[in-house]
């Protein structure tokens, strides 16, 4: 590139040229990539529109619990989300071979901004604040939220949520479970809810003696009791009022572009009768069964 020797221009102006001429000739090369951009997010090709074009990348959590995923294999396909992943993408138009799973924490999958997954799947319940920050599909499933204690704890013969009220109670991070507790247990107070990372290390904590009490979804509760997460444990019950008015979600970015294409497969799902399908097949074991605890 060339400019101007002219003795009548100082330095400071010959910069400011030399700035000038650059942003011009970056804004030129810009044009392109603009209109392509603009062009991606006008396509009706969802293919188009992914984080790995022609490949769509869902998140689940690390680990994946049963029945949500079994194994903590979601490329099995087993589970209930697992299998509702693949439906979903296959309605998107989107083979099996084009599925990529990543793995993040509960908290990424509501957080803001770009992420380097499409979806995120691992029972995340819709709300207004978390509106502001993603997007979510239609409402897959609506769970209550149980409480699991070791069963030979002061706890155990629990019939109601007032007979909880002087527990140490663990809770996932960023989860609705500890709202529950707080507004359903706790009357309100803060006080004797334990807050963790996953509920793997909340699972620890009970198992440990470092709390009394765990509360997650229901269908995860009964399965961290099956499956010995937490030692010598039994599910007391259900927490009365928590079915989940807003249901479960997946989420994207917010404002991405697949979100309409996610929106229209999953109320297809919904409508011709696949998602109550895969609930019976996969949920049904951990939902039924459960008492219902006193106010």
């Amino acid at each position: 590139m060339h400019f101007s020797t002219n003795p009548n221009l100082n330095r400071r102006q010959a910069i400011a040229v030399c700035a000038s001429t650059l942003a011009t000739l970056g804004l030129a090369a810009c044009g392109g990539s603009s209109s392509d951009s603009s062009a991606a997010a006008d396509s009706k090709d969802p293919k188009q529109l992914t984080f790995e074009q022609g490949k769509l990348t869902i998140a689940t959590g690390d680990p994946a619990w049963e029945p949500w995923v079994i194994g903590d294999d979601p490329n099995s396909g087993k589970g209930f989300e697992a299998a509702l992943a693949y439906a979903l993408a296959d309605k998107m138009g989107f083979s099996k071979d084009e599925v990529v799973w990543t793995r993040t924490s509960f908290d990424e999958a509501c957080a803001p901004g770009d992420h380097n997954w499409d979806l995120n799947i691992q029972q995340v319940s819709i709300s207004d604040d978390r509106k502001k920050a993603v997007d979510f599909s239609p409402a897959y499933f609506r769970a209550t939220q149980s409480v699991v204690v070791p069963k030979d704890g002061k706890y155990a013969g629990a019939k109601s949520c007032k007979d909880l009220a002087s527990a140490n109670i663990a809770v996932m991070v960023g989860s609705t479970a500890g709202d529950y507790v707080k507004d359903a247990i706790k009357d309100g107070s803060d006080e004797g809810i334990s807050i963790f990372d996953d509920n793997s290390i909340a699972a620890q904590a009970v198992t440990s003696g470092q709390c009394d009490a765990l509360v997650t979804d229901t269908p995860e509760a009964v399965y961290m009791v099956e499956s010995g997460q937490v030692d010598n444990a039994v599910v007391v019950g259900q927490i009365p009022g928590t079915e989940d008015p807003e249901g479960t979600g997946v989420t994207l970015k917010k404002d991405s572009p697949l979100t309409p294409f996610v929106t229209d497969a999953m109320n297809a799902l919904i409508d011709d009768g696949t998602v109550k399908k895969l609930q019976d097949e996969w949920l049904a074991d951990y939902t039924s069964n459960v008492p219902m605890l006193e106010k």
